[in-house]
């Protein structure tokens, strides 16, 4: 068993019943949602190579995506848009996705681990665990199962918005994807309060 799993089944020892990971993913980039996941695994499920979603490489992330929605006893998953960013701001926004996500799970777990130094407020206990998406096997598998659900999303708008790029970027701001903007302007699908740097270096 990894460094990982047992992590997150020392909490179990201390008499907890389910535990939860929570995660998200797209806090950076310039367009699309902000998406989180959280999921719920037994006591004695795990996989050797769920690891931060950063540190695996998109064909493997798909499939251990695969994987832990095959193995998992729950999962959830919150999507913020990006417009709802502009208005509430990207750290509100991201703690919603991960409230979203958690209320979800059924049953409901009794402890919910939180990659970060923030937490929502719930009626279930959170703990916020610093790099927790390197630490705990529950988060790390969430933030698989939010990567890989956003990338999707950006994919898909590729089609819609090729110039910008984001079959590549995803959204993130590349150099390609800055320019793209200075040239182009911002799209429908773009955060606008994450652009004001990028039109001030036109000027």
């Amino acid at each position: 068993m990894n460094t990982l799993k047992k992590f997150d089944n020392k909490f179990l020892i201390r008499k907890t019943g389910l535990i939860a990971g929570c995660d998200e993913a797209g806090r950076g980039p310039l367009a699309g949602p902000v998406v989180a996941a959280a999921v719920i695994f037994d006591k004695e499920t795990f996989h050797k190579d769920i690891n931060d979603s950063k540190q695996i490489s998109e064909k493997k992330r798909e499939e251990l995506y695969k994987w832990i929605l095959d193995n998992c006893l729950s999962h959830g998953i919150g999507i913020i848009s990006h417009g709802e960013i502009d208005e509430i701001n990207i750290l509100q926004a991201s703690l919603k996705a991960m409230k979203f996500a958690v209320e979800q799970l059924e049953p409901a777990p009794n402890l919910v681990l939180i990659d970060g130094n923030k937490s929502f407020i719930s009626d279930i206990k959170t703990m916020t665990v610093i790099k927790g998406d390197s630490k705990s096997f529950s988060i790390a598998s969430a933030s698989i199962i939010a990567k890989v659900t956003r990338d999707r999303i950006m994919t898909e708008a590729h089609e819609k918005f090729p110039q910008y790029l984001w079959e590549q970027n995803k959204g993130y701001p590349t150099l390609a994807h800055r320019n793209a903007v200075k040239i182009f302007g911002a799209s429908s699908f773009h955060r606008k309060t994450f652009l004001k740097n990028i039109f001030d270096e036109k000027k």
